[in-house]
């Protein structure tokens, strides 16, 4: 039931659930949740038990209502919160003006730590569409927008259902800053921190020692960039990561390896760039090149996507503005 009362000063609405466990999880621990939604929505919230009171001008209450309404109906169906879903939440409801359920419960994969993978924003919704239906698939966008963490989720999910028969990681080994020769140990040892990061991905999605025993027996793989040439890649999932550093030759060489049955999916932030001032991204130059070949898909990320730590967005921002 939801009440609504127009007074000089705005507008009052009153709004009443039932489910003790939903509401648990909508209103946050002492309340954070129902805190942050009254920042972002400019409103004042005043909670007894199942029932909450909204006050401010009418706008502004009518969308915090039509969120937390939103909201209450996602909980409800399974959905678990993770920090930072309320900002992303009320993102899609104000500017995207698309049903959270379309985005939040579009499972990508289930970890085996009974974790549900799901895109957080439109453009990841559309991402995981197009990986879905393209056999190439380009991912460009900033730095925490999850470009590479959903590859990696569509990888494994490809593998353990048993569409694609390996994984194939790799990413070029550009030092940002730092020479590789200088660098102590072998070149395995070198390289191991330019692929650590699609490890920790990786692990956070499959146990570590069924991951291990995968890529002891090449049904996983992680290499550089350079170990791709002169290989076909049939029935194969592969992810390039860090495309932004790759140069016009390498980019050409990578996607001359797709074999048959195979998806390819590349990544990278075109605002981090490595190469030297002579050298070209090879990311740059596919997408002039390849935009409008059927079968190839771009899809762009922006910082209203990013869902790492709330700064990360603001730096994002900073730098835009320099």
């Amino acid at each position: 039931m939801q009440e609504s009362i127009g007074t000089e000063n705005g507008t009052t609405r009153e709004l009443n659930f039932e489910d003790n466990g939903v509401l648990k999880q909508l209103y946050g621990e002492h309340n954070e949740n129902l805190k942050e939604i009254e920042n972002i929505f400019k409103v004042k919230i005043y909670s007894r038990g199942g029932k909450l009171s909204l006050k401010g001008e009418t706008e502004e209450v009518e969308s915090a209502q039509k969120f937390l309404n939103e909201m209450y109906r996602l909980i409800s169906k399974g959905y678990t919160l993770d920090p930072g879903d309320i900002e992303l939440a009320a993102g899609i409801v104000t500017e995207d003006k698309i049903p959270l359920e379309d985005i939040f419960l579009e499972t990508v994969c289930i970890s085996t730590r009974k974790r549900v993978i799901a895109p957080k924003s439109l453009a990841q919704k559309l991402y995981i569409e197009a990986i879905r239906k393209h056999d190439i698939v380009f991912g460009i966008g900033p730095a925490g927008t999850g470009k590479t963490y959903l590859a990696m989720a569509a990888a494994v999910s490809a593998f353990v259902s048993r569409e694609v028969n390996r994984i194939i990681l790799t990413r070029p080994a550009v030092e940002a800053g730092e020479k590789l020769g200088f660098l102590p140990g072998t070149l395995y040892e070198k390289i191991d921190p330019y692929l650590r990061p699609l490890l920790d991905a990786l692990y956070d999605m499959m146990d570590y020692e069924k991951a291990t025993r995968l890529m002891e027996k090449g049904a996983i793989e992680i290499a550089p960039l350079a170990f791709m040439r002169g290989r076909t890649l049939n029935d194969a999932f592969v992810v390039l990561d860090e495309a932004q550093n790759t140069t016009s030759v390498q980019m050409k060489m990578f996607l001359t390896r797709l074999g048959f049955s195979s998806k390819a999916v590349i990544t990278g932030d075109v605002t981090q760039v490595d190469l030297s001032a002579n050298e070209k991204s090879g990311l740059l130059e596919a997408e002039s090149l390849l935009k409008g070949i059927n079968g190839i898909e771009f899809i762009h990320f922006s910082k209203k996507d990013v869902v790492r730590h709330p700064l990360v967005k603001q730096i994002i921002e900073a730098y835009e503005t320099k």
